[in-house]
């Protein structure tokens, strides 16, 4: 990504994280940075771990060996709770919304970790507990605004197109205000227009929020693109970290992931070359 920000401090530190279940090994040894107002990629083939290690740094999975730091406090294991109040926030592979609900409820629930007030001062809905209400309610409302689905707040999440419940799901998780944002396949199963508009707005959390931003995609044109770092896993193993560029001609990616071959013998025909396309 040619960019002119200031990438940061380091924000988040993984230190040899190594998880497994039952005689399945998902990461082994995995260490990388995330700093500052950085887009991070993380890429594989399925199965590589990725996923896996979004969960261990919101505390939904808790490492068996390894240290996490994450602004400045180092620990082994957080609750997603935990993590939510310490300013990750999360969305994920599979849209998990309240389908029943509307846009702007379900992205009022982004806000649960914001709320001061103790649920008496909520059922009573006095004073404080309505001005605090009216003020998530503006945070809400700001970024629907922002994410330009003002049409559809007040529609259930559940009749709306899959690639708009994904919106409303990114939707969900900036209004928690995190300084992490962790985005699991967040372009999965989009047409081409919707991955424009959903790059568009990850580019432009990043840069107009300032939030750090980790991802997980398997649209290698959308990870080159957007991404200011990449780290590649294989088997639970980081086998790369570094620009886009580095990564690209890195070749254990290549031999792991993009499927390019060493060698291509210069008279052979354009169409007998491998495609450096891999499969969700």
């Amino acid at each position: 990504m040619i960019s002119n920000k200031h990438i940061g401090e380091v924000l988040l530190k993984l230190e040899d994280i190594s998880l497994s279940f039952g005689g399945v090994q998902a990461l082994s040894n995995v260490s990388f940075e995330v700093r500052e107002h950085e887009i991070l990629g993380i890429i594989g083939p399925n199965g590589a771990g990725k996923s896996s290690m979004l969960n261990v740094i919101n505390g939904f999975y808790h490492p068996d060996e390894g240290r996490i730091t994450y602004k400045g406090t180092t620990r082994k294991d957080m609750r997603p709770h935990e993590a939510a109040r310490q300013g990750i926030a999360r969305t994920f592979q599979n849209i998990a919304l309240f389908k029943g609900m509307t846009t702007l409820d379900n992205i009022m629930t982004g806000r649960n970790t914001k709320m001061r007030r103790n649920f008496l001062w909520q059922a009573l809905y006095l004073g404080p507990a309505r001005k605090e209400e009216m003020e998530h309610r503006e945070a809400a409302e700001r970024i629907i605004d922002f994410l330009e689905i003002e049409a559809i707040r007040k529609t259930p999440v559940g009749r709306l197109p899959y690639g708009l419940q994904k919106r409303v799901e990114l939707g969900r998780a900036l209004t928690a205000e995190p300084d992490l944002l962790l985005l699991d396949e967040p372009m999965a199963g989009m047409n081409l227009e919707e991955k424009e508009d959903m790059c568009r707005f990850i580019l432009d959390v990043n840069d107009e929020f300032g939030t750090t931003i980790a991802l997980i995609e398997h649209d290698m044109g959308v990870v080159m693109d957007i991404s200011d770092r990449v780290v590649v896993l294989d088997y639970g193993r980081k086998i790369a970290d570094g620009s886009p560029d580095e990564v690209r001609t890195n070749q254990d990616v290549i031999d792991a992931y993009l499927g390019v071959p060493h060698d291509i013998p210069p008279d052979t025909p354009p169409d007998d070359t491998p495609h450096a396309n891999p499969q969700p």
